[in-house]
C-alpha cells in the first residue's frame, strides 16, 4: 500500500469513527431530550430531542459514504448520492423546525423548566462544535464535500442548543415565551439553503 493510500486509509478510518460517534451521542440526546421534555410538557424540548433524531439520518448516510469507499467502492458515485441524502435530511430538518416554532406561537406553548434538559442543551453546546470541527478537518483531507456537510449540520445542532437555553431562560427571567420559536425560525432558510446545495450536489470551499 502506497503512503497516500495508507494516509486516506487513516483518514476514512477517523471519519467512521467521528461518524460513529456522533450517531450514538444523537440516540442518547435525542431519547434524552424527548423523555425529559414529556415529563416537563416542553414541546421545546421534546422538538430539539426529534432534531436530534433526524441528525441521526445524516450521521448514518455519511457513515454509509465511509465505509463504502473502505470496500472499495467507487468514490465519486457514493460521494454523490451521499451529498444528495444529507441535503434532504437538511430539508427535513428545516421543515420540521418551520413547523415545530409556528406551532408553538400559535399555541402560546410555553418553554417548561427541566434540569436534565437543561443539562443535555449545555452539552450538546459542548459536544457538537468539537465534532464539526473534526469532521470539517477530515473532510478537507478526504476531499468530501458530504462529510464537510454534516459538519455544518453538527454546527446547526450547537446553534440550535443555544437557542434552546436562550429561550428557556429568557422565558424564566423575562416571559418571553415566544423567544426560543422565533429564533429557530429565523435559522429556517439557513438550514434550508444548506439543504438545496447539498442536493444540486454542489461542493464546499473547504474541500475544493
Amino acid at each position: 500500500m502506497s503512503t497516500n493510500a495508507a494516509v486516506r486509509t487513516t483518514d476514512l478510518q477517523r471519519g467512521i469513527c467521528l461518524e460513529y460517534l456522533t450517531i450514538a451521542w444523537n440516540i442518547l440526546e435525542g431519547t434524552v431530550a424527548v423523555v425529559s421534555g414529556v415529563v416537563a410538557g416542553s414541546i421545546a424540548l421534546v422538538g430539539f430531542g426529534i432534531d436530534s433524531f433526524i441528525e441521526t439520518s445524516s450521521g448514518g448516510i455519511l457513515l454509509w459514504r465511509l465505509r463504502a469507499e473502505h470496500r472499495g467502492a467507487n468514490v465519486e458515485q457514493v460521494e454523490r448520492k451521499a451529498l444528495k441524502l444529507v441535503g434532504l435530511s437538511f430539508l427535513a430538518l428545516a421543515a420540521y423546525v418551520a413547523v415545530d416554532s409556528i406551532r408553538t406561537l400559535l399555541e402560546r406553548q410555553h418553554p417548561e423548566r427541566s434540569l436534565v434538559g437543561i443539562g443535555v442543551a449545555v452539552l450538546s453546546i459542548v459536544v457538537m462544535p468539537w465534532l464539526a470541527h473534526q469532521k470539517r478537518k477530515t473532510a478537507g483531507k478526504l476531499n468530501s464535500a458530504a462529510l464537510d456537510a454534516d459538519s455544518r449540520q453538527s454546527s446547526l445542532c450547537a446553534y440550535l442548543s443555544c437557542i434552546l437555553l436562550g429561550g428557556l431562560a429568557l422565558n424564566a427571567m423575562l416571559g418571553w415565551w415566544w423567544a426560543d420559536a422565533v429564533a429557530a425560525l429565523l435559522m429556517v432558510p439557513i438550514i434550508a439553503k444548506e439543504g438545496l446545495k447539498g442536493l444540486r450536489g454542489q461542493s464546499c470551499d473547504a474541500c475544493r
